[in-house]
């Protein structure tokens, strides 16, 4: 075997060895985080970054909405603080939305990595923080003050002595001071994780620095996705979609070009931001728009600043989707995560048979929030605010259906029941796969849920609602039909609105409905065998089997064949 042979070998191996100790990282920010939406839904991002402020790799686990936003924030790091001003033991930190990953709920730490005296690379995270202050993780605010507590570019840890003075802002500006202060914590020790086994990993490799891997990461990647596209046709391709918005629907618009340089993505005749929290960052549109085109065009290829490269996306300042400061901001992910179903439905133009319909797409986060009647925290209070993640169905893909309670494109998974009761004031008396949510077609769509709440004593709750798909549901593609909408009632009858504050009164129940996936193809091409699978799972009724696939209602599903 040639030394050229053995030298792309040795690449690989570093390669792989690289993604194991930003999964580690990752990891270590899950076991220790105080957040429920971190530590059992994954609601965070880890990677490692060379000292030009590229992404070599990334963890696993993690949402793309974090991941590819942190990417910029860390070029944002080293443009305020150079790498020669940087020194074992400092660590950085921001929750600014433009510079951070979108809203001020999430915390950025980046740590430089030292061995043998000199910085060879940079450790990056990102976790939610279930409250920030402000109004709460809610869409009401009408700008960006409003929304929390902001923390601009600053040095979390001077070689190794923590900021003491921006722990005691931090505490004073929320309704958990506990979890708040450790999730900080756990930011830095997740880094921390990453630098130790780098440097072993560096040892062990008997590497001076990260240079040449850096550059074979990069090179590698982005001539991987290049090849992909090179195999689509060329061309401009439209799409667009109507979702509910705030105060009134919006349009979302993007046109799609394809060409040998790569892939470009305009959304030039989107709406002008909202005048409500609803509104997007750049860099978490683009996060979730590459995220699209990552999933269709590139999939095998890991996720980093080359894999990256060859995307280009762009949309007018003041649009809904690059909603400049001080737009409000906290609920970004409702409109952000619709992102990747709009590319998709530019590229079914294209490559038909790789795409799928659309799905409920951004999280059924239940944010609830009152007064904790199991008594005081350290502060004196007694307020509980938690995040319950619900997930609704995805679209039916080319040859397979939807996943039914599945959160794409974010991959934050579902909170256990146990855990919110655990953590809130709250009882859970109902949550299971709601039937016939999902649109029919050849491959049908994903189920969505049907969850029941209530409060655990008698007391009053709040309802920070910020859910999508109520009024506009997932469509379905080529002949498949629409999911089902989401909806939000309580028990006594009343009609809730999917976006705003609102109060759960003691002794009622608040009912969610999450939206099910659109289906794919002619609803009379399904095979039988999978409509009676249906039916002995409970996912479709027997109404339906006979509506939308012509099975006899009094058939037994076990005859069906």
């Amino acid at each position: 075997m040639s030394a050229k042979a053995m030298q792309v070998i040795r690449m690989q191996i570093l390669w792989n060895r690289l993604i194991a100790v930003v999964e580690e990282q990752a990891q270590t920010l899950m076991r220790t985080a105080f957040s429920p939406i971190v530590r059992e839904a994954g609601d965070l991002s880890a990677g490692v970054f060379d000292i030009k402020g590229r992404m070599l790799a990334q963890a696993v686990t993690g949402t793309p909405g974090h991941v590819n936003s942190m990417a910029e924030s860390v070029k944002h790091f080293l443009r305020r603080f150079p790498v020669d001003t940087m020194s074992e033991g400092d660590i950085y930190i921001t929750n600014d939305p433009w510079m951070g990953t979108g809203h001020l709920n999430d915390f950025v730490l980046t740590t430089p990595c030292f061995h043998k005296g000199r910085i060879v690379a940079l450790f990056s995270c990102t976790s939610h923080l279930t409250d920030v202050g402000g109004i709460g993780f809610g869409p009401d605010a009408t700008d960006v003050l409003m929304e929390g507590i902001h923390i601009p570019l600053l040095k979390f840890s001077d070689r190794g002595r923590i900021n003491e003075t921006l722990m005691e802002m931090v505490r004073a500006n929320t309704r958990q001071p506990v979890e708040s202060e450790g999730d900080v914590y756990s930011l830095a020790a997740c880094n921390d994780v990453g630098c130790e086994r780098l440097v072993q990993m560096m040892r062990e490799f008997d590497l001076g620095d990260l240079e040449e891997l850096a550059d074979h990461i990069c090179e590698t990647s982005a001539l991987a996705v290049r090849r992909e596209i090179a195999k689509l046709p060329a061309g401009e391709y439209r799409g667009s979609m109507r979702i509910d918005g705030y105060e009134k629907p919006l349009d979302l618009v993007a046109r799609l070009t394809i060409d040998a340089s790569g892939i470009e993505v305009d959304f030039d005749g989107t709406s002008p931001k909202s005048l409500y929290g609803v509104n997007v960052p750049m860099a978490y549109t683009a996060a979730y728009t590459c995220f699209g085109l990552s999933c269709i065009v590139s999939a095998e290829v890991p996720n980093n600043h080359g894999s990256l490269s060859p995307f280009t996306v762009r949309a007018p300042k003041g649009c809904v989707l690059n909603a400049p400061w001080p737009a409000p901001v906290c609920s970004r992910h409702v409109i952000g995560q619709m992102l990747p179903d709009v590319i998709f439905g530019a590229l079914a133009q294209a490559i038909p048979e790789r795409v799928p319909a659309e799905g409920a797409s951004c999280l059924w986060n239940v944010t609830m929030r009152g007064e904790n009647a199991r008594g005081a925290n350290q502060q004196g209070g007694a307020l509980f605010a938690v995040t319950a993640v619900c997930n609704g169905g995805t679209g039916a893909r080319p040859g397979k259906d939807g996943l039914c309670a599945t959160a794409y494109p974010s991959g934050v998974r579902g909170t256990p029941v146990e855990i919110n009761e655990s953590v809130a004031p709250v009882i859970f008396r109902r949550k299971e796969l709601r039937a016939d949510s999902g649109g029919v077609g050849r491959w049908q769509g994903g189920l969505g849920q049907v969850i029941e709440i209530e409060s655990a004593f008698d007391r009053d709750f709040e309802l920070l609602a910020a859910f999508d798909r109520v009024i506009h549901p997932a469509r379905g593609r080529e002949g498949g039909s629409q999911g089902d909408r989401g909806g939000v009632w309580l028990a006594s009858g009343k009609t809730l609105k999917g976006k705003g504050t609102q109060t759960i009164p003691r002794g009622d129940r608040l009912i969610l409905h999450t939206p099910g996936g659109g289906g794919l193809g002619d609803p009379r091409l399904r095979d039988p065998k999978l409509v009676a699978q249906d039916l002995l799972a409970g996912r479709i009724s027997r109404t339906k089997a006979f509506d939308s696939y012509g099975i006899e209602p009094e058939s037994k599903a076990d005859e069906i064949d």
